[in-house]
């Protein structure tokens, strides 16, 4: 009997080396996807909104109007509206809202979704500031786009969102352009065109 235990601890502890032997040689399990690195900016970046640029007043059905630049491509989403050209975008997205947006409250939530996006977001600044619409929040960052549909590239985006408050609702404007692209007075124009009709 004692030989038979003896036999069988010599076993198993041989067995529990050969797994340890083979656990030692595996890779180390990662997180299912390595997170994006952020992609170098473009030299001469495309995406300047040219200074004669004509811009027209959008008036938006859920109960939103802005200037945007005329002849960029609108894309209709629930609950808000895409203006694209290259890579230069203006988003308007509009959710229920119970109170005015607070700087805590926003880097509470929207940075944090932004950091969830994938994007290698880097957030640079935020505050609370003051629109002719009235009291909103400010988060200037920098992302990668979405890869190209054709060529996959990506490219690193210059972005600002403004947090809106509004009537029991309030507005996500997000403006974004290639990095190193000048567009700091159309974007200015564009954020203080926005009115709750």
């Amino acid at each position: 009997m004692t030989r038979l235990y003896a036999n069988l601890t010599t076993t198993a502890l041989a067995a529990i080396a050969a797994a340890l032997t083979l656990a030692a040689a595996l890779p180390a399990a990662g997180p299912a996807h390595a997170a994006e690195t952020a992609v170098a900016p473009e030299k001469n970046p495309p995406g300047d909104i040219p200074d004669d640029q004509v811009f027209v007043t959008y008036r938006a059905p859920q109960g939103f109007s802005l200037k945007v630049p005329e002849g960029w491509a609108r894309r209709d989403m629930p609950g808000g509206v895409d203006f694209a050209d290259k890579y230069g975008e203006i988003v308007v997205a509009v959710a229920p809202a119970t109170a005015a947006p607070t700087l805590a409250e926003v880097r509470q939530t929207d940075i944090a979704e932004l950091a969830k996006a994938d994007r290698a977001v880097t957030v640079a600044a935020s505050a609370a500031l003051k629109l002719p619409v009235g009291p909103a929040v400010k988060i200037a960052f920098t992302s990668n786009s979405e890869p190209n549909a054709v060529t996959g590239k990506r490219i690193r985006l210059e972005n600002e969102r403004f947090v809106i408050g509004g009537p029991g609702k309030r507005a996500t404007l997000t403006l974004s352009a290639p990095a190193g692209a000048d567009n700091a007075d159309q974007w200015k124009l564009v954020a203080e065109s926005f009115r709750w009709n």
